[in-house]
């Protein structure tokens, strides 16, 4: 009995140690501790972006990175990140205050400067052939990131949570009703460009890992799950940032193992977990 109780616990030992051998390399828990700050991350301002119907407005953010690069590739800016930044917050900006003003939709507006940002990037940096070199962010590649970088991903979570707790109840209160919120003396434009300006600065510092293509699915995705199946405010955060957290630390650990690119498989898992809960709160929830 003592010998097969040892061979039991050698074999579950071996297994739990192969189905986590992937965390024995440095790059690799670097990726799963920017998998475990961004995917929160993105659950939490997902549910916002969802409610307040600008999946539009995230991913010309998205593209607008391209057009960031090449502002400062133009202007001799060594680091990309920091002029990737700054172009996407006084983007979010002039979007919200175009928005805001003119007559056409706001999906309008956002296509019109999402589609003029994308190529004005695309011209700047393909000059002389040499977009080959920012390719690699369309896709992004999480596995690279460093620990330092991992900090500055850390803060942002730390000021996301904390514009949360103090800010979610009013910014709530202006996506339903703006008007109302403006009754209630709460500063909505003050709101509506903290928010824009926050996103766009998750966006940025996470696109590089996450790429261009597929950071607005990763935002959107999680929050239309939860969606789907939440009867209240507090379960669709927390689904929202289960599904997104769920995806992504089983997504890093699928692209291991099969070595494809992390961030297309954790979209087509928050795909599939859009899609069950989909059909599982057409059955139970109408």
């Amino acid at each position: 009995m003592g010998r097969a109780s040892c061979k039991v616990a050698d074999g579950q030992e071996g297994f739990e140690m192969g189905i986590l051998d992937w965390l024995q390399y440095d790059f690799m828990r670097y990726a799963f501790c920017a998998v475990l700050i961004i995917t929160p991350l993105f659950g939490l301002m997902g549910t916002m972006i969802v409610s307040r119907n600008m999946a539009f407005f995230s991913d010309a953010l998205g593209h607008s990175a391209l057009t960031g690069i090449a502002v400062g590739v133009l202007f001799g800016v060594g680091d990309t990140n920091c002029s990737m930044a700054v172009f996407a917050i006084v983007f979010a900006l002039l979007l919200n205050q175009i928005s805001s003003r003119v007559e056409a939709s706001h999906d309008t507006v956002i296509s019109v400067f999402s589609s003029c940002s994308i190529a004005l990037g695309l011209a700047i940096l393909s000059k002389g052939g040499n977009f080959s070199q920012y390719s690699s962010i369309l896709v992004g590649d999480i596995l690279s990131i460093s620990l330092q970088e991992i900090l500055y991903l850390a803060i942002i979570f730390v000021i996301t949570l904390v514009f949360w707790v103090f800010g979610f109840n009013k910014l709530l209160a202006v996506s339903l009703n703006r008007t109302l919120a403006k009754s209630r003396r709460i500063p909505v434009s003050w709101m509506e460009n903290l928010f824009a300006v926050l996103t766009a600065l998750i966006v940025m510092v996470s696109i590089q890992w996450v790429g261009i293509l597929i950071i607005n699915a990763l935002l959107i995705l999680p929050a239309a799950s939860a969606r789907n199946i939440s009867g209240n405010m507090r379960e669709y955060h927390f689904f929202s940032v289960l599904f997104s957290m769920f995806s992504g630390v089983l997504g890093l650990a699928i692209s291991y193992y099969v070595n494809i690119a992390t961030g297309p498989t954790i979209v087509i898992l928050a795909s599939v977990i859009y899609f069950a809960t989909y059909f599982w709160g057409r059955k139970y929830h109408l």
